[in-house]
C-alpha cells in the first residue's frame, strides 16, 4: 500500500500533466526557432521512453522504492538520476516553446517544482534504500549530466 505523501506527490504531477493539455491561451511567447522545440521534445518523450524500458518491472509511479528493487546506474541512468522526470520536463518545456503558449509554460516551471520537491523526497528513500546511492549522487546529476 502506497504511502499518503507518495500517492500526493503522483496525483499534483498527473493533475498538472493533464491541465498542460488544456487549450488555454494566457499569453504568447517567442523563443528562438518555433520548430527546433518540436524535435527536442521528440528527444525529450525518447529520453522517458529508454528510461521506462530500462526499469522494466522496478517501474512505479510511487516515490517510494519498490521491494526487492535494484539501483540502475547505467544507460539513460548514467546520465540522470531520473532520466523518466528528465524526459517529461525537456518534453512539456519544449512544447510550451514550440506553441509559444505561455500558460504551458508556466505549467512547465510548476512541474519543474514538483520534481525538484518530489525527487529530494524519493532520494532520501533510496539514499535509505540502496548503499551505493550516494555515490552513485555524487556522480550523475539531478535531471542533467554533471560535467
Amino acid at each position: 500500500m502506497p504511502k499518503i505523501k507518495d500517492v500526493v506527490l503522483v496525483s499534483i504531477q498527473f493533475f498538472l500533466m493533464l491541465i498542460f493539455f488544456l487549450n488555454l491561451e494566457w499569453f504568447s511567447i517567442i523563443f528562438i526557432e518555433h520548430y527546433i522545440w518540436f524535435y527536442i521534445g521528440i528527444v525529450g518523450v525518447a529520453i522517458s521512453g529508454i528510461a521506462l524500458l530500462q526499469l522494466n518491472v522496478y517501474l512505479s509511479p510511487f516515490p517510494t522504492p519498490k521491494a526487492n528493487s535494484k539501483l540502475i546506474t547505467t544507460g539513460v541512468f548514467k546520465l540522470s538520476r531520473h532520466p523518466i522526470y528528465t524526459g517529461i520536463l525537456i518534453f512539456m518545456f519544449s512544447f510550451s516553446f514550440w506553441l509559444g503558449d505561455g500558460y504551458k509554460l508556466c505549467i512547465s516551471l510548476a512541474i519543474l517544482a514538483l520534481f525538484i520537491y518530489k525527487t529530494s523526497y524519493e532520494e532520501s528513500l533510496l539514499e535509505d534504500t540502496f548503499d551505493d546511492y550516494k555515490i552513485y549522487k555524487s556522480k550523475t546529476g539531478r535531471f542533467f549530466p554533471k560535467f
